[in-house]
């Protein structure tokens, strides 16, 4: 058998392998789903949610990039969008907002004109 000819059986070995494994473990995924109820209730009988409530905040989980969070590889906090970052963002915003209404009794931080910044020297950059 020629070298040749060898790379490519080792190369369909691999791959075949690869595939089957893979088909594998993602069946043994789908076998250890959690279960989807059709509907949650209470204990006195009371309607809390359906399944098509479940699939509704998934779409909308989906349309905000959050199915990449906590994903099966645990690649999701790479590529997920940074929802922390925008928090603090607002915060800080919010904060800012606050103490110009506080000191200067204006519409709020982004009003300020330079020569209201003082103490907030960033705040006109």
């Amino acid at each position: 058998m020629s070298a040749t000819k060898k790379l490519w059986t080792g190369l369909a070995v691999l791959l075949a392998v690869s595939f089957a494994v893979l088909l594998w473990i993602g069946g043994e995924i789908h076998r250890a789903a959690p279960p989807m109820p059709e509907r949650v209730l209470t204990t006195d009988g009371r309607l809390i949610y359906t399944r098509a409530d479940i699939e509704t905040w998934r779409q909308v989980w989906q349309s905000i990039g959050g199915q990449q969070l906590g994903s099966i590889w645990g690649h999701g906090g790479y590529v997920a969008p940074d929802w922390t970052a925008d928090w603090l963002h607002r915060e800080a915003v919010a904060t800012l907002d606050l103490w110009a209404e506080r000191e200067r009794r204006v519409g709020g931080y982004a009003s300020l004109l330079p020569e209201h910044c003082g103490r907030y020297s960033a705040c006109c950059s």
